[in-house]
């Protein structure tokens, strides 16, 4: 194995992750600051003999990469706050159908145009609960632009073998930022890749009524098996159905499908697991405390969600059992704190909050002041 040893943009890192993952097929619009994402992918893809697409907008954007997918392609988009929210119902068309897509979303301060230059962890719950109506959501979170490359291949593994949306939320500091990574690039990296249906003479073709631990079995549109695609609820044939009875088991399934998994899904980074004072955080925001314990500060612990969302209360309340006090740090009005605090319910952990919004990421002299107040 050759690494080699560059100095890359975040951007960069997700769109040779893309490449690498197999992706064949991209829409998108510019959007500030996922714009850099598409601008590499049309040059890697097209010289690749892909497909690179500039939409005429977010909407347009998430079902072409949802009908790409239906087809067999594996596909992706990358967009921001705004163009995140025009493409929720998309989002939940595709976990109804079961097609396998990746989005980016980095993450900019908002509500609304808010500002596209700096950055924001304030899509957290929208990444979650974006859409309407109940289902399920994989959400990964990288920290560094190194993790920004090997989380895209990551993604669409976990797309194909779940036959659901995956969001790779990120945000404005680590797409934008630039530091030295060790990778191979030619490093054989092992890919998931769909499951396809085998019909027999006893066996009938029922796209939405054959499991692997419940993900759906589905042939490529184009491939000859006739598979009806509908986002309302549906027969095991996959033509739409309004009987209640139809309608729960499947829902109940779409979620079940991953959410069975959470344990297994839900990653983190522990650093200093005895230490009784401990930072919960991810993406930008932990390189804040990595920062602060590399400089001597051995009395504090980390634990970073690598993945958001299927989140595990079993192993967040392992991961701090140690603890007196568990401070969340994001930069938003505290979406993950409610999320730890409540998971956290039944131990004695006293769970603060530092949180900070209007675009600053949070220095380490606010941290470690935040700590020490705390204490005294």
């Amino acid at each position: 194995m050759s690494k080699t040893v560059d100095i890359l943009q975040g951007a960069e890192a997700c769109a040779k992750g893309a490449m690498k993952a197999g992706l064949s097929y991209f829409a998108g619009y510019p959007i500030t600051p996922s714009t850099e994402i598409a601008e590499m992918l049309s040059i890697l893809l097209t010289k690749d003999k892909k497909i690179f697409m500039q939409m005429e907008d977010e909407i347009a954007s998430i079902v072409s990469i949802i009908g790409a997918s239906l087809a067999g392609a594996k596909s992706m988009t990358a967009t921001s706050g705004p163009g995140f929210s025009l493409m929720q119902e998309g989002i939940g068309y595709a976990c109804m159908t079961e097609a396998p897509i990746v989005i980016c979303d980095v993450m900019r301060g908002g509500p609304s145009t808010g500002d596209p230059t700096k950055g924001s962890q304030g899509d957290v719950m929208q990444a979650r609960w974006g859409t309407h109506g109940d289902h399920a959501m994989i959400v990964i979170c990288p920290d560094s632009v190194e993790e920004m490359y090997y989380d895209t291949i990551k993604a669409f593994n976990l797309a194909e073998k779940y036959r659901n949306p995956v969001i790779l939320l990120t945000d404005e500091t680590i797409t934008h930022m630039r530091e030295k990574v060790e990778i191979d690039f030619n490093e054989k990296v092992e890919l998931i890749e769909r499951k396809k249906p085998v019909i027999t003479a006893d066996k009938p073709y029922l796209p939405y009524g054959t499991f692997d631990d419940d993900v759906s079995i589905i042939g490529n549109l184009g491939d000859g098996f006739g598979t009806s695609i509908t986002g309302m609820t549906h027969r095991e044939d996959g033509f739409q159905s309004p009987i209640p009875k139809i309608g729960e088991p499947l829902i109940k399934r779409l979620s079940r499908k991953i959410e069975k998994h959470s344990d297994e899904l839900f990653e983190l980074e522990i650093i200093n697991p005895n230490a009784k004072t401990i930072i919960v955080t991810y993406g930008a925001t932990s390189r804040t405390a990595k920062t602060i314990i590399a400089e001597g500060h051995d009395e504090i612990g980390l634990v970073r969600l690598k993945t958001l969302f299927p989140l595990s209360d079993n192993k967040l309340i392992q991961a701090t059992k140690n603890a007196e006090r568990v401070i969340v740090a994001e930069m938003n009005l505290g979406q993950i704190f409610m999320e730890t605090k409540k998971a956290l319910a039944c131990t004695s952990t006293q769970v603060e909050l530092l949180s900070k919004v209007g675009g600053a990421l949070i220095t380490p002299n606010e941290m470690l002041a935040f700590i020490q107040e705390g204490q005294s």
